[in-house]
């Protein structure tokens, strides 16, 4: 992980209750450009991170996920390919404020994340209102939080915390291959995506906009 470029692994004490040496900066320092910022939040193997950079060389995806050995694979693709426009950060993602400032974030993608189905571990889930707000510390006025997954009971979980904080739901299916023109949705597919289809569990699909219209 150490010899790939644009994989960034800080200690625990560089960035508990810190900012890390890039926040704000991004696509200025990383990317060398001003293009938009884009977050995969859990990426895994970083399929929808490299995916996306494939379907859209004009924005800058960065991966995030705490598991060395899963981002080890897309960022061993992004090397060897030279593309240009991924970068991996390893981290806890309760820690995402350290990373990037106000307005630095443009889009957020959270793929098949942890259902944390314990009533003591809601908190954990990475649409509960705590992580929004991180969400809300980094990101622009604009900005759109996409999840994919095959839980139920997370993807109803997220449509009530979306209608309770009165934020505006642009798209919801609980089965994306029964809704035509999510050709974004459909063409890419996590690891985790393959093993619960094949297990025949649909998959679920919604879209909202971070920030209540003002």
């Amino acid at each position: 992980m150490e010899t790939f470029e644009r994989v960034f692994q800080p200690d625990f004490e560089e960035v508990f209750r810190k900012d890390h040496y890039l926040k704000g900066n991004w696509a200025e320092r990383v990317f060398k450009n001003n293009n938009p910022v884009v977050l995969e939040l859990g990426c895994g193997k970083g399929e929808y991170t490299i995916g996306l950079s494939q379907l859209h060389p004009e924005k800058n995806f960065i991966g995030v996920d705490i598991k060395g050995a899963r981002i080890w694979k897309g960022a061993r693709n992004a090397n060897e390919n030279n593309i240009q426009n991924v970068a991996f950060v390893r981290t806890r993602i309760e820690f995402i404020e350290s990373f990037f400032g106000p307005d630095e974030v443009d889009e957020i993608w959270i793929t098949f994340p942890d259902p944390q189905p314990s009533k003591t571990r809601i908190k954990k889930r990475l649409t509960s209102p705590s992580f929004l707000e991180r969400y809300r510390n980094i990101a622009n006025q604009d900005a759109i939080v996409h999840l994919k997954t095959d839980n139920t009971m997370f993807f109803e979980y997220t449509l009530e915390v979306i209608k309770e904080q009165g934020l505006e739901l642009l798209l919801h299916t609980f089965d994306v291959d029964q809704n035509p023109g999510n050709e974004l949705v459909l063409s890419i597919r996590t690891f985790y995506e393959e093993m619960f289809r094949a297990e025949g569990v649909p998959i679920k699909y919604l879209k909202f906009r971070l920030f209540k219209s003002q």
